[in-house]
């Protein structure tokens, strides 16, 4: 529990929450009242999929097999540490937004993508 409230914390910091859908699985971190408070106070919905129904799941499992197999395939394990995963996810994570075009976009990243629909 305190991991996903040190990391709630940390990605609310400085942001405007307020109305942001935050999805999980029913995993005991998530439906602690900690955890649910602290959404509450930052304005966020909270979202869970249905007990036993992968499905619920299949974009963020998605992002993560993109993830592990264009960022970490190549990586040995032995060398991975903690500040290693952190600053491969967060260079991920802006090639994923700004940089990478989607063909289910329109060959549009999704920063782009969200501009043009606005």
């Amino acid at each position: 529990v305190d991991f996903v409230l040190e990391t709630l914390r940390e990605a609310c910091n400085g942001r405007d929450t307020y109305g942001v859908i935050l999805h999980s699985d029913q995993g005991a971190q998530y439906t602690s009242y900690a955890f649910q408070a602290l959404a509450k106070e930052n304005g966020i919905i909270t979202s869970m999929s249905r007990k036993g129904n992968c499905f619920d799941n299949a974009v963020i499992e998605s992002f993560h097999s993109s993830l592990k197999s264009e960022e970490f395939a190549t990586q040995l394990r032995a060398t991975l540490t903690s500040t290693i995963v952190i600053e491969k996810v967060v260079n991920y994570m802006y090639y994923y937004n700004y940089i990478r075009p989607f063909s289910k976009l329109n060959c549009h990243t999704p920063v782009e993508y969200r501009t043009v629909a606005a």
